[in-house]
């Protein structure tokens, strides 16, 4: 014999070993791969929030659901469609859906309060449980909606709870309303400009189909969900001929499209088997950011603002009041003068090397030299994406760097108070300098000389007020220095003259 027993015994032994070590090896390096793909902050979009309200597994439970309605044996009431020339769109002819989870109630109404008038409005929010509203409480009643547990969900990362949420446009429209045009979805943590909104869908007409809204500020979430597809966080209106058309067929659709992961994408894709695309108004904002949201509010698109999403993931809006306190005086302005809420406004100081980005209702920046309307315009990306990432392919919009030289760093005029003038019907809004700002310059020795807080204290600006023309056909409005009086420095705020050049003026 070449080998003796014992020879084959212990070589037997050792390839045993080594196929054991192999093995491991293997499914160390598939669980390392797997984990990565999963937990990495560059992994797939898919996994992000794609409909805020999915809250974590662990927090859902098995609800007192409401009978499944039989779609095929609802009777929608006919749709009469009033010629809008005679009869113009009006907030009561809206009702809003409003997405959330009863275990998140207590907390997300108080985003609800911000924007709804419930003397005005009709609109629901759908819990999976019923919840307790106090009487007289200025919130949507609310809704507990069918049960979806018979429908198949198959998406390994995602909830169940995306069926229900996909659904709430077509049970509002089974809920037979009168006199609806418009179906207006959102989230419990979603703030509405309700003026702005209503100004919009004007432009449409009601009696078609339509699918209004927009897409994600994340490259990533766009590329994975789609780019034709309205993010329900920062809303989107659904005319009522689609919603009658949705509710008769969404269910069976539903079925076709186990593996989706959330609401927003289910409902996209049935939309997109009715043949209707979205219609894109860029006011709507999902939100799809983490940290602070001081870029996004100081360089608002040229477009009327509509909502703004994802309210307890951001810092607080204004650095010196708490979260809620700072969204409630940001709505202030926001009701106060709706039309050029957030719109961006540019003047020059030339001689001190002075540049002036004014962000209505919000702030005003004051950049020690001149920024050229061009990059001032472009977002600054004061905050992250889901990944936690700035790198600009991030975004699916222009950007440019955070500051970080503290000498190069903007003086910051936060909103104070805005009114309208009753003898002007002016906007008139003041805003009051940040000391923090200055005190990190004076430390680091980069104090300019151009706009001393022993000058200026706060900025008084005078504005016109948006006109129709706004909403169709958009241009920058121009703005002026004046004096300096008191320590306030005074600015107007209008339509730019004829011939009139931002950067120059």
């Amino acid at each position: 014999m070449l080998f003796s027993r014992n020879q084959l015994r212990g070589s037997g032994r050792k390839a045993f070993w080594s196929t054991i070590l192999a093995i491991s090896v293997f499914l160390g390096v598939g669980t390392t791969v797997w984990l990565s793909l999963v937990f990495s902050s560059h992994r797939s979009p898919c996994i992000a929030d794609n409909h805020s309200n999915l809250a974590p597994p662990s927090v859902f439970w098995s609800p007192p659901y409401t009978t499944l309605s039989n779609e095929a044996s609802f009777s929608a009431p006919p749709y009469v469609h009033p010629s809008l020339s005679n009869n113009g769109l009006a907030i009561n002819h809206l009702v809003f859906g409003i997405a959330g989870a009863a275990q998140l109630w207590d907390r997300r109404k108080e985003f609800i309060k911000l924007w709804w008038r419930r003397e005005e409005m009709r609109g629901f929010v759908w819990l999976e449980e019923a919840v307790k509203v106090q009487e007289g409480e200025n919130v949507p009643p609310v809704q507990v909606s069918e049960d979806t547990s018979t429908f198949s969900y198959t998406h390994p990362l995602g909830h169940p709870s995306g069926i229900r949420l996909s659904r709430i446009v077509a049970e509002t429209f089974r809920l037979g309303l009168p006199n609806v045009r418009w179906f207006v979805m959102g989230d419990d943590d979603t703030l509405f400009n309700t003026d702005n909104l209503l100004r919009v869908l004007s432009k449409y007409d009601p009696s078609e189909m339509w699918y209004i809204g927009s897409n994600s500020e994340s490259h990533r979430q766009n590329d994975c969900f789609s780019h034709s597809m309205a993010y329900g966080g920062g809303g989107f209106a659904i005319s009522y001929p689609l919603a009658e058309a949705l509710a008769a067929m969404q269910d069976k659709c539903l079925e076709r499209y186990p593996s989706l992961f959330g609401s927003d994408d289910r409902l996209h894709a049935c939309i997109t088997e009715l043949g209707v695309p979205l219609t894109r108004e860029s006011g709507f904002h999902q939100f799809d950011v983490f940290g602070n949201a001081h870029g996004l509010l100081a360089s608002h698109p040229l477009t009327p603002f509509i909502s703004m999403h994802h309210l307890e993931l951001l810092d607080p809006i204004f650095p010196h009041m708490s979260a809620l306190d700072g969204l409630r005086l940001l709505t202030k302005a926001m009701r106060t003068e709706p039309g050029s809420f957030l719109q961006q406004s540019i003047a020059y100081d030339h001689k001190r090397s002075l540049s002036f980005s004014i962000s209505t209702g919000y702030v005003i920046q004051v950049f020690p030299e001149i920024i050229l309307p061009r990059l001032l315009t472009r977002v600054e990306t004061t905050f992250t994406a889901w990944n936690r990432d700035k790198a600009p392919l991030e975004f699916a919009f222009d950007t440019r760097p955070s500051v970080d030289s503290v000498c190069q760093k903007p003086y910051l005029f936060y909103l104070e108070d805005m009114q309208i003038d009753p003898s002007t019907s002016r906007v008139v809004t003041v805003y009051k300098r940040l000391q923090s700002v200055d005190e990190e310059k004076s430390k680091n020795l980069c104090w300019s000389k151009g706009l001393p807080p022993s000058q200026v204290e706060s900025i008084r600006v005078v504005s016109e007020r948006a006109s129709q023309k706004f909403f169709s056909l958009p241009r920058r409005q121009c703005a002026k220095l004046l004096e300096t009086k008191d320590r306030v420095l005074h600015i107007n705020v209008g339509a730019c003259m004829s011939g009139e050049v931002i950067s120059t003026s």
